[in-house]
């Protein structure tokens, strides 16, 4: 690095005599900021305590093991997943925010231009009684020198109307002038609202992008062994959920068939029943179907257009507050789907998992909203079977996975 300090020769002896005393040693730079300059990220301090040993201990022992850096990076994922919500909502809010402000905006301009035009009209009243008071003949003298009296009393009862007309303008033109500060006030604090909306929507994204790169981090600093036996974890952590998916599966399906033969043994009784009663001897062998978690067919048919559109959009890439059609994070995702299928969902999960009946798991048909974590920071979209498609996280594609995966929350049916 080039200093700024130019060599001793050059230096005036005043401005040598001012440098340290020369007992003390000039402090140099420690050799970390030396090798990596200023810009350290608080990301990369991060890592280095979490991955780096620490002095005086046993290196092996200090390192962490892969389970606790797995362990770290879904929690910073999930963090970041709550992070991108609050981005979601304080982007919704701007837009909103914008939208009324630009109206308000263009409200005042209106009424500035009739404030104007209305003054005009008043500015012209003024001239016209200047020129009658300043060369004008007395009413009285006009009289009698008018030709036609008559006339004349027809002109003053139009210059009475006018002077009426006059008091009405300058009336509305002070109605104008408090209407139009108003507008003023609104515009401003509404431009004052947006103005902190745009704040949060900015310290949002820096949260959501400081989380993603400690996460980035964590990761870079495994070597080639740890990365994978972390993908060796994540393999069975993603097996372990596929079979509670299927056991669920089985389940359901189990209660479903018992359903079905406990409501056709109803229907068999009630034939019975019905034959008996009328000596006729003909059953009408007309069974009802049931089962778990049952909808209407107009939801489901809502539900089969959603879900198409889901799978239309599996292996496209996770960006945190991206909507689509290129890339989706997991709300994006689950709202473009049920828009598809004509149904209009909030953008934030929080809000989504207000949108709609809550049912229990066990009753969740495909096309439901499936909630993850206390937080409520992941949504995803039940197809069955214990499955849903979603948009997992950064670095991972739109994909069918078990809805076990992660701790369940609960599940909205939102038609």
């Amino acid at each position: 690095m080039t200093s700024s300090v130019p060599p001793t020769s050059e230096v005036p002896p005043r401005a040598a005599a001012r440098r340290a005393p020369a007992h003390r040693k000039p402090r140099r730079p420690s050799p970390a900021l030396a090798r990596t300059g200023f810009g350290v990220t608080t990301a990369a301090l991060t890592s280095v305590v979490l991955l780096a040993p620490q002095a005086g201990a046993d290196p092996g022992a200090a390192r962490p093991s892969v389970e606790d850096v797995q362990r770290k990076v879904d929690s910073l994922y999930r963090e970041a997943g709550t992070a991108t919500q609050k981005y979601n909502a304080a982007k919704e809010r701007t837009d909103e925010q914008r939208a009324q402000a630009n109206g308000l905006i263009d409200a005042l301009a209106s009424s500035t231009e009739d404030l104007n035009h209305s003054r005009e009209d008043l500015a012209r009243y003024a001239a016209a009684q200047y020129r009658d008071a300043s060369g004008g003949f007395a009413g009285t003298a006009t009289m009698l020198l008018a030709d036609d009296p008559q006339s004349f009393f027809d002109q003053k009862y139009v210059l009475d109307r006018l002077a009426a007309d006059q008091h009405t303008k300058v009336r509305e033109f002070r109605d104008q002038q408090a209407a139009t500060a108003r507008k003023r006030t609104e515009a401003q604090e509404s431009l004052n609202q947006l103005t902190a909306a745009q704040q949060d929507l900015r310290t949002s994204k820096t949260e959501v992008q400081g989380k993603l790169a400690q996460a980035r981090e964590l990761l870079t600093r495994l070597t080639a062994e740890e990365k994978a036996r972390l993908a060796e974890l994540e393999r069975r952590k993603e097996a372990e959920a596929k079979k509670k998916a299927e056991e669920a599966a089985a389940r359901q399906k189990k209660k479903a068939e018992a359903e079905q033969a406990a409501a056709a043994e109803a229907a068999k009784k009630e034939s019975a029943t019905a034959d008996s009663a009328t000596g006729t001897g003909a059953g009408a062998g007309a069974g009802t179907s049931a089962g778990t978690g049952t909808a209407s067919g107009s939801y489901t048919a809502k539900a089969e257009k959603a879900i198409a559109f889901a799978r239309a959009q599996m292996g496209k890439p996770y960006v945190w507050g991206a909507t689509g059609p290129g890339s989706y994070d997991c709300s994006g995702l689950t709202q473009a789907a049920w828009k598809a299928a004509g149904i209009d969902l909030p953008r934030t999960t929080w809000d989504q998992v207000e949108a709609g009946t809550r049912v229990s798991i066990d009753d969740a048909v495909p096309g439901d909203l499936v909630f993850f974590y206390d937080d409520i920071s992941h949504v995803g979209l039940y197809i069955g079977n214990g499955e849903m498609i979603h948009a997992p996280k950064p670095g991972a594609s739109v994909r069918v996975e078990s809805i076990y995966y992660m701790p369940l929350y609960g599940v909205v049916r939102p038609a």
